[in-house]
């Protein structure tokens, strides 16, 4: 059987590192991108290698939509390279940043930004790459607990979110013919240095979120890169066009 490739974004650090290993670890050849820690990168495709996968690591900055042709090509030439393919299996659409914010303190230049990675970056690329993503393929769209309940702060980031979970639908519609299935996955708060690392490092917030969580206790990296590894798998074929909440019961 044909090794299956998937292509991480942001795959360096946080959920998307975790992913890749979790993915890894299920025998995925994965290559994953980063912005601009290079080194965060390379340790990551390092560890993969020392426990015999394979990875590659490769820069992206997803904001930056027309640098993402010249991406899908350096892409193409490596899955040839590397593979002997002409085309992936899996794409985790995880790169991303966090504004906190109020709304009425949002300015402009942090909504363009947070439109620019969240959104237009997940649209385009995801465009400039159907090309090279294999009929009977996933695509896998990270959103946030955040689209079901409201806290404030993320009016911004949490519609954006939105958007991609829309997306996601009419993706999961046009994509059918080609048998590729896309899903929506929302993790709740999550320990990582994401945001800050607030979430990991306030213990105050840290034990609020706990106690309004069901299964009493803040998510971790393997909590989320877990679920998105076993969503890019066959054994998750027939679920398609879903929005999955990965929270532990928060706000329930």
């Amino acid at each position: 059987m044909q090794q299956k490739i998937a292509l991480v974004t942001g795959g360096s650090r946080g959920l998307g590192r975790n992913a890749a290993l979790k993915l890894a670890a299920r025998g995925v050849a994965v290559v994953l991108t980063y912005q601009a820690n290079q080194a965060a990168a390379d340790a990551v495709v390092a560890e993969i290698d020392a426990a015999g996968g394979q990875a590659a690591a490769m820069p992206l900055d997803v904001a930056q939509s027309s640098s993402f042709p010249a991406f899908a090509e350096q892409l193409r030439q490596l899955l040839q390279q590397r593979w002997q393919r002409q085309q992936f299996d899996y794409l985790l659409n995880n790169a991303g940043i966090g504004i906190h914010a109020g709304f009425a303190e949002t300015t402009e230049a942090q909504f363009d930004h947070l439109l620019n990675i969240q959104f237009k970056g997940v649209f385009f690329l995801t465009q400039a790459l159907l090309p090279l993503l294999a009929d009977g393929g996933r695509i896998l769209n990270v959103s946030s607990g955040l689209t079901r309940f409201a806290l404030p702060g993320y009016a911004a980031y949490a519609a954006m979110k939105g958007a991609v979970e829309v997306l996601s639908h009419y993706l999961a519609k046009e994509l059918g013919p080609r048998g590729i299935a896309v899903n929506v996955l929302a993790p709740g708060a999550i320990e990582t240095d994401f945001g800050g690392g607030a979430v990991r490092d306030n213990a105050q917030l840290n034990q609020f979120i706990a106690s309004q969580t069901a299964l009493g206790r803040v998510g971790l990296p393997d909590d989320i890169g877990a679920v998105m590894a076993m969503l890019l798998s066959d054994e998750a074929g027939w679920i398609n066009a879903q929005r999955i909440e990965a929270s532990g019961g928060m706000f329930l």
